[in-house]
């Protein structure tokens, strides 16, 4: 079941976590993702460009912030297309099982994956289920005492008893309450909904029980904008590599607008035009078609 909101204030704001709130993004991608892909996919012989590949998706392109899974697939695409990676005579296999798995669910995470899994008994499930389980095991072991971008905490308290608030993440669940809690800012939100409540899209639904222009989507990628675009919410981006004047300018001038109805129309227009420019859709490096 889709998470449910009762609401209490007149206006709704959702927020990503990872990259968004806090500087996390990089940590996890490179320290904890990254090297877990290259051992569980045998990556080794192509590690560098495994590395490059993952990050272009995961950090510096247009699918920055999506879901590990079809993260995971993206990156294996990427690599199969890699004129090196071919010279070198790699082997980059892309489960047919994983895809279709993820065509099919929309809660995509390792309770998901669990049930499938002893359903299927799919090998290459059972595989990516192991490395979900050791990306996270790696995460909780990693990450810590990275807090938030600074302004956030500021931003919180000013929405505080003028909206409701929700984490909308494609995290785990127990990854995002540890950090919120560890940092004391869960106290601002309704609820915590990661990847196991359903997708941003499917959380953002409680947007229908309040007014047009009264609900808003805080996120660092275009997926967030695309699930707020889907429920009628209005978008504010945090630029990649310019968090922090982002949400300063989120304090000093975003909430006012959004809470005066000010914020639709060339406000958000100029935030979206400018959101556009920071981030790709292709790599730089070669890539065979």
């Amino acid at each position: 079941m889709v998470y449910q909101i009762e609401p209490k204030a007149e206006f709704l704001v959702g927020i990503d976590s990872d990259g968004c709130v806090f500087d996390t993004m990089e940590l996890k991608h490179k320290e904890c993702f990254i090297p877990n892909i290259i051992n569980y996919y045998e990556l080794q012989g192509v590690s560098k460009y495994a590395r490059e590949a993952a990050e272009f998706v995961n950090l510096y392109s247009k699918s920055r912030g999506i879901n590990r899974f079809p993260a995971l697939v993206e990156a294996l695409e990427w690599l199969q297309k890699r004129p090196e990676v071919q010279e070198r005579g790699a082997k980059i296999n892309i489960p047919e099982s994983l895809v279709k798995w993820i065509k099919e669910e929309t809660k995509l995470g390792n309770p998901a994956l669990e049930a499938k899994v002893a359903e299927s008994n799919d090998p290459d499930l059972a595989h990516c289920l192991k490395w979900s389980k050791a990306v996270n095991e790696t995460v909780a072991g990693m990450v810590r005492g990275v807090p938030p971008f600074p302004s956030v905490r500021k931003c919180l308290e000013k929405l505080s008893g003028k909206a409701d608030m929700l984490v909308v993440s494609a995290t785990p669940n127990e990854a995002l309450e540890a950090e919120w809690t560890e940092h004391d800012i869960a106290q601002y939100v309704t609820s915590i909904c990661g990847q196991e409540a359903g997708n941003k899209k499917e959380t953002l639904t409680n947007a229908t029980k309040y007014k047009p222009n009264q609900t808003l989507m805080i996120g660092d990628a275009p997926g967030d904008y695309k699930a707020a675009v889907a429920n009628d919410c209005l978008f504010y981006p945090i630029n990649p590599g310019d968090e922090e004047n982002s949400w300063k300018r989120f304090h000093d001038e975003g909430i006012d607008k959004f809470l005066k109805l000010e914020f639709a129309g060339d406000y958000q227009k100029m935030l979206l035009e400018e959101f556009d420019r920071y981030l790709p859709e292709k790599p730089s490096w070669p890539v065979i078609d």
